[in-house]
């Protein structure tokens, strides 16, 4: 199986044999019956047979022959991740995830080294970053300001200079990019995004191209306890069944927003992939479901139109069936150089004109 469509739907299901059932069944046991030496599962802090369909089935997504490793978090998975590298700078974009960028600030303040935010856009100012560091981040396209890298050249220039390579790969999934193909060593996904789909789960999961860095991402996920109870890995196997179906239908939806958007009296500005001004879109990946908007008016105007909305939900996170906004200045750790009145929006899968119809009376509400 190739075709992502075909994976989502076929992997990680039970052997074909009489009697067996459709789905893979949820194994609920912190210890296993062990008495020496001989194979088999031993503690559920190591391993539990209810993950091993959700690993599978995303490292045959992300084209690599190491099964993805699942956390309790999409942060659990990225402090494994940034831990993987030895101590010293990291590199990262100046606008990621911002529980990603305190993770590293405190990682590298403890370890003595040094994390270095930079425009992931401008390759050459990554690459004037690079030299002593020993990992670099990427978001492409970032959190939440749809930025896009070019990330074979980084990858290669981050090589040469001896950092490690990890790739956040939540935004764009992997129907969207492939890392791995581009030169990254890591991928991280929050699994509670698009991966699971239906703001139900918690989840995380990372996944390397190496042996060696696998057996390292599992040592420091089994010794830190990092990881997944089995009913979560299910929920988001089950989830995941459907991607190809929803991120089509997310992504076709917040791209027709974004033109329309962008033709609107009271926005100011829309940040989308697919739109023809948006810099560097060749580096785009082949959809995104997030779209920011910073409508006329400001921050007050922008609170207003958040409250005025019916069917889109003013909430946080992103990659749910339902459509979700928020302004992400509200929050304090936000990056200074997000625009205070700057709203990221997460299309979800309903009729799209029933979405902009939405949008639209919002935003007239909005300057009131």
């Amino acid at each position: 199986m190739t075709n992502p469509a075909t994976i989502l739907a076929q992997s990680g299901r039970p052997e074909r044999i009489q009697g067996n059932p459709v789905n893979p069944p949820v194994v609920f046991s912190s210890t296993y019956r062990n008495s020496g030496t001989a194979p088999g599962n031993i503690y559920a802090r190591w391993d539990n047979e209810t993950w091993n369909p959700f690993e599978k089935t995303l490292a045959a997504l992300e084209g690599t022959d190491y099964p993805a490793l699942v956390h309790a978090s999409g942060m659990a998975a990225m402090t494994t991740a940034l831990h993987a590298a030895p101590p010293g700078k990291i590199v990262a974009p100046r606008h990621s995830y911002h529980a990603s960028l305190i993770v590293a600030q405190e990682m590298t303040e403890r370890e003595g080294g040094q994390l270095v935010t930079v425009d992931i856009a401008n390759t050459e100012e990554v690459i004037a970053a690079l030299p002593g560091a020993s990992a670099v981040l990427i978001e492409s396209p970032t959190n939440p300001m749809l930025e896009l890298a070019d990330i074979p050249t980084i990858a290669k220039a981050a090589h040469e200079a001896g950092a490690l390579v990890i790739v956040d790969n939540t935004f764009a999934t992997p129907l969207g990019q492939q890392p791995f193909i581009m030169g990254a060593d890591i991928v991280v996904h929050s699994a509670t995004k698009y991966l699971a789909g239906h703001s139900d789960v918690v989840l995380g999961a990372v996944l390397a191209n190496t042996e060696e860095l696998h057996q390292r991402l599992w040592d420091y996920r089994t010794h830190t306890g990092a990881i997944a109870g089995p009913m979560e890995a299910w929920l988001a196997l089950r989830g995941m069944r459907t991607l190809s179906l929803r991120f089509e239908r997310i992504t076709a939806n917040a791209a027709e927003l974004a033109r329309r958007l962008s033709d609107h009296p009271l926005v100011e500005a829309v940040a989308h992939p697919s739109l023809p001004h948006h810099p560097n879109k060749e580096r785009a990946p082949k959809g995104c479901g997030v779209l920011t908007v910073r409508p006329t008016g400001g921050a007050e105007a922008a609170d207003r139109l958040v409250e005025a909305t019916e069917l889109w939900l003013p909430a946080t996170s992103l990659g749910g069936v339902e459509s979700s906004l928020e302004r992400r200045r509200r929050f304090a750790d936000e990056a200074t150089t997000v625009p205070e009145d700057l709203l990221r929006l997460s299309t979800g899968i309903e009729d799209m004109e029933d979405l902009w119809e939405d949008l639209d009376r919002a935003l007239t509400r909005s300057q009131a």
